[in-house]
């Protein structure tokens, strides 16, 4: 295991004597970034790093939580030491809170080493467009600083309107996209013969739709699906970029340094080297990590992420609350069973979809129209529904969101 003496050693900065300073990071130019970043991991404190685009509300939260002190230590002499978990990297939810997953050099190294075993490559090279606020920008960086890589932070903005670095003859080299990045290059026939250069182009974030995968393919772009979240320090799933363009559309087999299996209600669980310590300041008792993805894995331990399970379904830029639909929807009388999901759509991100248990009888009707007009918004409103037979149900009578999804995605019976 890599220690923090070592971290710093890999980023060319001796640490720092005497008592222990926290910092925080909150800088959206990569260079200084980079600089507060490093100083202040020779400060030997705890690391706290803030993304400088939040609100009010969520500079007030971080900031409540940056002041509540954790458990620490202190060695013979007295000297504040802090244990694992000194890096404090933000994550949130739906519900736009702010919390902190905590991470040291340890995490962070089984996360990049794991990343180039599983391409295998020696060195990861990285042109960098996500910033360094956000767990896949600092870990696309951490890569190279773990690998001896090269770093290249690049603006998106010059990117997409045509300033594109030419990339090495030789050497490996990475880029993280999300999938409106990735369709908006692929309008550029120059852009694209330059992303064919890349030994893969990163693919999270978000949902990507059918269609802009199949054009990728088209276009011979050696994409790679990836999985992960700021808990995992980044990705711990990943495709091939052969796999993708051979037609597979999900997103590969667990990182060497992790291990995926789903519980008795189709959520992800994860067993990873780079799993986060705990949510600051409290700390995460040894085991698997439980996420909120609803997610399949075949025989050969591909993962296919169906959604989140308590997750806002994101329609054209707004936010609907599956719950509160499906509300308004079984208050009609309508049907016994009733649910609510979110089907990837091209045009609008996602798109709201009924299920309901099969059952005789024509629809919709007017009754249920009027219902729903009256009391949903446009974006809340189902733009299909979807006859399900058998109800799904899982093991403990609760109803299974994930082959709902299938169902909805596949289309189902529909009325």
């Amino acid at each position: 295991m890599p220690t923090r003496d070592q971290l710093l050693r890999l980023l060319s900065v001796e640490p720092l004597l005497g008592e222990c300073g926290d910092a925080v990071v909150c800088e959206r130019d990569p260079a200084r970034f980079m600089a507060a970043f490093t100083a202040a991991v020779a400060g030997g404190g705890h690391v706290f790093v803030a993304d400088p685009d939040w609100d009010e509300a969520r500079r007030a939260l971080f900031n409540r939580l940056v002041a509540t002190p954790p458990a620490t230590v202190a060695d013979d002499a007295g000297v504040r030491r802090v244990d694992h978990g000194w890096l404090c990297l933000p994550t949130g939810g739906s519900g736009g809170g702010v919390k902190l997953a905590r991470h040291d050099e340890s995490t962070l190294s089984a996360a990049a080493l794991g990343f180039a075993r599983h391409f295998g490559v020696a060195r990861v090279n990285v042109l960098g467009l996500l910033p360094l606020h956000h767990v896949s920008g600092l870990m696309a960086w951490m890569r190279t600083v773990f690998t001896g890589g090269v770093y290249q932070p690049t603006d998106w903005t010059a990117l997409a309107a045509g300033e594109r670095p030419p990339l090495p003859a030789s050497g490996d080299w990475f880029v993280s996209l999300v999938p409106t990045q990735l369709a908006r290059l692929l309008g550029d026939p120059e852009a694209v013969d330059w992303l064919r250069g890349f030994r893969a182009i990163l693919l999270g974030g978000g949902p990507a739709w059918p269609e802009l995968l199949d054009r990728a393919s088209t276009a011979h772009l050696p994409v790679s699906a990836a999985y992960g979240s700021t808990e995992t320090a980044a990705m711990v799933a990943a495709q091939h970029p052969e796999e993708f363009l051979a037609g597979r559309r999900d997103c590969g087999t667990a990182l060497p340094h992790a291990r995926l299996t789903l519980d008795a209600e189709g959520r992800l669980l994860v067993e990873a080297e780079s799993l986060f310590r705990g949510y600051w300041p409290e700390s995460r008792a040894p085991g698997p990590w439980r996420t909120d993805d609803l997610a399949e894995l075949d025989g050969e331990g591909r993962l296919r992420v169906l959604g989140r399970a308590d997750a806002f379904i994101i329609t054209g830029g707004k936010k609907v609350d599956p719950l509160a639909v499906e509300a308004v929807l079984r208050a009609t009388g309508r049907w016994a069973d009733v649910a609510v999901v979110g089907v990837p759509d091209a045009q609008w991100g996602q798109r709201v979809v009924a299920c309901h248990a099969a059952e005789p009888g024509p629809f919709p009707d007017a009754d249920v129209e009027t219902i729903v007009r009256a009391k949903l918004s446009p974006a809340e409103r189902p733009k299909s529904y979807v006859a399900v037979s058998p109800w799904p149900r899982n093991a403990q009578g609760k109803v299974d969101r994930g082959a709902l999804l299938l169902a909805a995605s596949a289309g189902g019976a529909r009325r």
